[in-house]
C-alpha cells in the first residue's frame, strides 16, 4: 500500500481501519426527494416559457419526401418550427446523434423525430403537430437482427459497413470484432463433450420511472443553458453544442436530480431541438416526453442472436469455448457487441477462446446502454451452456466454476491479464451460504451463474472548499445516480478526519469544474472517489502549511491526524494540535481560503464479479414463473456505504428478473411497436419480487486508494441465466428464449 494511503500509526501491509467509510448514515438527498422538494427535469420554469413537442414517423422506414409546416406555424400561439433543415450538416462525430434527434432524408424507426414545434401551450403544440403535413416514401423495413443480416434484406444505410465485415452478408452488419486465444477447435477435440445451443434475448427498456425532459434558453447572442435530466451534463454541452455549431463555453448545461437512468440517459434526445426551437423563437422552451415517446424513440438495449459452444471434459473442466454474438443496435451503428464479445467469457480461466461479435442495424429506435451494456445476454447463453454441461455429467454446477474460475493472474478471454479479483470469493460464499443447502418444493429449481463487468475510470474533476467556519463542500461533476454524493461526503470525510455531517456534496454546473466523464461504468466511486482523496489530501496539505506558520516550524514537521494538524514528533515541538476548524477560522490571516482540487483521467478501476442464486417455481399448467428467493454475491472492493451497495445489488437482481421474465419490446408486421407503455411492458413490481439477499465481499481494488470496485453494472449480468438455469430445472427442458413469459414456457414443457 502506498505511504499516503496509510493512516498515522498503521503498519505496512496493515489493513487501513475506516472510521466513516463502511458506516450506513443518512443519504443526502432523502428528505427533498421524499418530501418533494427535490427538483428533476420537469421541474423547472422559466418566465416566457414556451413548451415543445416532437412530431414522430408512423413509419418503421420512410423517405421522407417533404415537410410543410406553413400552417402550424400559422397557427396563433405556435412561436417556433423546427426540421432537420434548421440544424445544418452538424459535426461528423455526432452526425448519427443529430439525424436520431431529427430525422434527415429518411425516418428510420416507428417514433423517429421529424419535425417540433414550439408553442405557449402544450394543447396548442399538439394541434401544431396535426397541421404538419409530410410526404412519406414507405420503404420495406426489418427489425429481427438474423433477417437483418441475410443478404437480401433491406438496407438503412449505403456503404457503412467497414472493412470488419466479410463478403456474403447484409450491408446492415456495420462491424464485426473477434477476441480469444489459443486452438479452439483443438480444445474441442480434447473434450468429452462438447455442446452447442443457441439463445435469444428480446430489446428491454431500461424503464426509469422519469421520462427524459429538459429546459432549454438560447439567445441572439449565441449564449445557451440546459437544464436537463441526464448522467452526464459534460456530455449534453459537448454534443449540444458540435450539432448546433457553437463554442462548448457558450452552453451552460445544470444536471437536475434524475429519475432513474441505468444508462439510458447517457445520450441527448431532446435536447438539441429544444436549443435549436429556443433559438429560433428566441424564449425558454420546455420539453417532456410522454412515456409512449420514451419507450418508442429512445434506447432499449439490443435484441440479440447468439451461439456458443463449450467442451468439458468429464471432471468438469472446460477444454474450449466459443460464441458468436449477433447485436441488434437499432438504427445506428454502435451496439455493445465488443463489450458483449469481451465479457461472454470472462468469468473462466481457459486455454482456449474465441468470441465473434457482430453490430447490426435495424429499424428499430438507437440501442443505448443498459447496465453493463452487452454483458447480460452474453452471460445468459454461455452461463446457460456451463450449467447444463455440468448437470450433464452429474457435476455441482458451483464445483464446476470454481475449477474454472478466472483468478488473480489469469490471462482473460479479452486480453489483459487480473491483477486480483474476487469471482473465486463469491463463488465459495455462494457455496458456503445457506440458500445452496436449503430444500426445494414440488416444481421449484435452483439455478447460478457468474457475470462480470470491466468497470470504467476517466475524466474527473472535482473541488474541495473548506468554509470559514470549517463545514466542507465538494464540488463534482456527475449526477448522482447511485448514491455518490453520499459517498463522496464519506471518502472526504474520513480523508479529513471530520464527520460525515461536515461535508456537503454537490453537482456542479458545466462551466465550474472541468470535463467530467458521463455517469456510467460504474466509474463514479472509483473515479470521483479517487480524485476526492486526491483533492483532500492536497487540502490537507495546506492545513498543516497554515499550521506550521502559525507555530513557526517547517510544514515537514507537521502530520495530520484525526482531524487535526499536530507536530510529527517531539523534536516538532510541544503545539496543542489545531482543529480543520481553528485553522478554517484563521484562513484570511494565513494566506486566504483553504481549499484542494484533482484533476484526472482515472485509471485503475478494478474489474468487478458476481454470482448469483435464484430459486423459482413454474406452474405446469399455465407456465407462469415465481421466483421464490434471491441471493447476491458480489466483490465491491470496499463498500463505502454499504446500504447503497446492497440498493445497487438489489436493483441489477430486480432488473434482471423483469428481463429474464416479462420484459420485451413487441413489433407488428408493419415494424410498428406494440406495447409502448407501462401496461403492455411490464416492468416487474414489488409483488413480483422476493427479498433479495445479499452478500458483500470485500476484495481490495490496487488501484484506488480504498480499495473501491464500482458495483452499480455487475449485478445486472448474472440474473438472466441464473433465472434460466433455475426454471431449466423447474420445468424440466431448457429454456433458450427471453423472456421467459409463461406461454413460452408452456410450450416448452409441452413440447418437452
Amino acid at each position: 500500500m502506498p505511504l499516503d494511503d496509510q493512516t498515522p500509526g498503521q503498519k505496512p501491509g496493515e489493513a487501513r481501519q475506516f472510521k466513516v467509510v463502511g458506516t450506513r448514515p443518512l443519504r443526502p438527498d432523502g428528505i427533498d426527494k421524499v418530501t418533494g422538494r427535490a427538483r428533476f427535469g420537469a421541474d423547472m420554469s422559466a418566465p416566457g416559457m414556451l413548451i415543445g413537442r416532437v412530431l414522430r414517423s408512423p413509419h418503421a422506414h420512410a423517405r421522407i419526401r417533404s415537410i410543410d409546416a406553413s400552417k402550424a406555424e400559422a397557427l396563433e400561439g405556435v412561436k417556433a418550427v423546427v426540421t432537420r433543415a434548421d440544424f445544418g450538416a452538424g459535426d461528423d462525430d455526432v452526425a448519427d446523434i443529430l439525424d436520431n434527434c431529427m430525422a434527415g432524408e429518411k425516418a428510420l424507426y416507428d417514433g423517429h423525430a421529424v419535425a417540433a414545434v414550439a408553442a405557449t401551450s402544450a394543447a396548442i403544440a399538439r394541434k401544431a403537430l396535426k397541421l404538419i403535413d409530410v410526404d412519406y416514401e414507405t420503404l420495406p423495413h426489418v427489425v429481427d437482427v438474423d433477417a437483418a443480416m441475410k443478404p437480401d434484406a433491406p438496407v438503412l444505410h449505403e456503404g457503412l459497413s467497414d472493412e470488419t465485415v466479410p463478403d456474403g452478408v447484409s450491408q446492415n452488419v456495420v462491424h464485426r470484432v473477434e477476441f480469444g486465444h489459443g486452438d479452439v477447435e483443438a480444445g474441442f477435440a480434447k473434450a468429452d463433450k462438447v455442446l452447442e445451443r443457441s439463445f435469444k434475448t428480446a430489446a428491454t427498456h431500461q424503464g426509469y420511472i422519469e421520462p427524459h425532459a429538459c429546459l432549454a434558453t438560447m439567445g441572439t447572442d449565441g449564449i445557451a443553458d440546459l437544464w436537463v435530466c441526464t448522467q452526464g451534463h459534460y456530455m449534453v454541452r459537448n454534443t449540444c453544442a458540435a450539432i448546433l455549431g457553437i463554442d462548448q463555453g457558450k452552453l451552460r448545461v445544470t444536471a437536475s436530480e434524475i429519475g432513474g437512468g441505468f444508462g439510458g440517459k447517457t445520450t441527448v434526445f431532446l435536447e438539441p431541438v429544444a436549443l435549436a426551437l429556443s433559438r429560433k423563437a428566441n424564449r425558454p422552451v420546455k420539453m417532456t416526453m410522454t412515456r409512449e415517446e420514451v419507450l418508442r424513440a429512445t434506447g432499449p438495449t439490443s435484441s440479440t442472436s447468439i451461439d456458443v459452444k463449450i467442451g468439458m471434459n468429464k471432471d468438469g473442466k472446460i477444454t474450449a469455448a466459443s460464441a458468436d454474438l449477433r447485436y441488434q443496435g437499432g438504427a445506428y451503428q454502435g451496439s455493445p457487441a465488443d463489450m458483449g464479445s469481451m465479457t461472454a467469457f470472462a468469468p473462466y480461466d481457459l486455454e482456449n477462446v474465441k468470441t465473434v461479435g457482430w453490430d447490426v442495424v435495424t429499424n428499430r429506435p438507437k440501442a443505448a446502454a443498459y447496465r453493463a451494456p452487452g454483458a447480460p445476454m452474453a452471460a445468459f447463453a454461455v452461463e446457460s451452456v456451463v450449467d447444463e454441461l455440468a448437470k450433464g455429467f452429474g457435476l455441482d454446477p458451483l464445483d464446476v466454476r470454481l475449477k474454472n474460475a478466472a483468478r488473480e493472474g489469469t490471462k482473460s478471454s479479452y486480453g489483459p491479464t487480473f491483477p486480483a479479483i474476487g469471482l473465486e470469493a463469491t463463488l465459495q460464499a455462494a457455496k458456503d451460504h445457506p440458500h445452496w443447502k436449503a430444500p426445494l418444493g414440488p416444481n421449484q429449481g435452483r439455478g447460478v451463474a457468474c457475470g462480470f463487468w470491466f468497470n470504467f475510470g476517466g475524466d474527473t474533476c472535482v473541488s474541495l472548499n473548506i468554509t470559514p467556519d470549517g463545514t466542507v463542500t465538494l464540488s463534482e461533476g456527475n449526477p448522482d445516480i447511485g448514491g455518490s454524493r453520499a459517498s463522496m461526503s464519506m471518502m472526504a470525510a474520513e480523508e479529513l478526519g471530520i464527520p460525515y455531517d461536515q461535508v456537503r456534496t454537490v453537482i456542479a454546473d458545466t462551466g465550474a469544474l472541468g470535463q467530467n466523464e458521463v455517469t456510467d461504468g460504474s466509474r463514479v466511486t472509483f473515479a470521483v472517489g479517487l480524485a476526492t482523496i486526491k483533492a483532500a489530501r492536497n487540502a490537507k496539505k495546506v492545513l498543516c502549511e497554515r499550521a506550521a506558520m502559525v507555530w513557526g516550524i517547517d510544514p515537514e514537521a507537521v502530520e495530520w491526524a484525526d482531524g487535526c494538524a499536530r507536530p510529527a514528533g517531539d523534536n516538532a515541538g510541544k503545539f496543542p494540535p489545531m482543529s480543520l476548524k481553528e485553522i478554517a477560522a484563521i484562513a484570511s490571516n494565513t494566506g486566504g481560503p483553504v481549499a484542494g482540487h484533482f484533476e484526472v483521467n482515472a485509471e485503475g478501476a478494478g474489474v468487478s464479479f458476481a454470482t448469483h442464486m435464484v430459486d423459482t417455481e413454474v406452474d405446469p399448467e399455465t407456465g407462469a414463473v415465481k421466483v421464490v428467493r434471491y441471493t447476491v454475491f458480489q466483490d465491491a472492493g470496499k463498500a463505502v456505504h454499504p446500504a447503497y451497495v446492497e440498493g445497487q445489488f438489489q436493483g441489477g437482481a430486480v432488473q434482471g428478473i423483469g428481463w429474464a421474465l416479462n420484459e420485451e419490446y413487441i413489433y407488428g408486421e408493419d415494424g410498428r411497436l406494440q406495447n409502448p407503455g407501462f401496461l403492455d411492458y411490464r416492468i416487474p413490481v414489488a409483488s413480483d419480487l422476493p427479498m433479495i439477499d445479499t452478500v458483500i465481499l470485500e476484495i481490495p481494488n490496487p488501484g484506488h486508494p480504498y480499495g473501491v470496485r464500482g458495483v452499480g453494472e455487475t449485478s445486472i449480468v448474472p440474473p438472466l441465466a441464473a433465472i434460466a438455469n433455475s426454471v431449466s430445472e423447474a420445468a424440466g427442458v431448457r429454456m433458450t428464449d427471453l423472456p421467459m413469459s409463461p406461454p413460452k414456457v408452456l410450450a416448452a414443457i409441452q413440447n418437452g
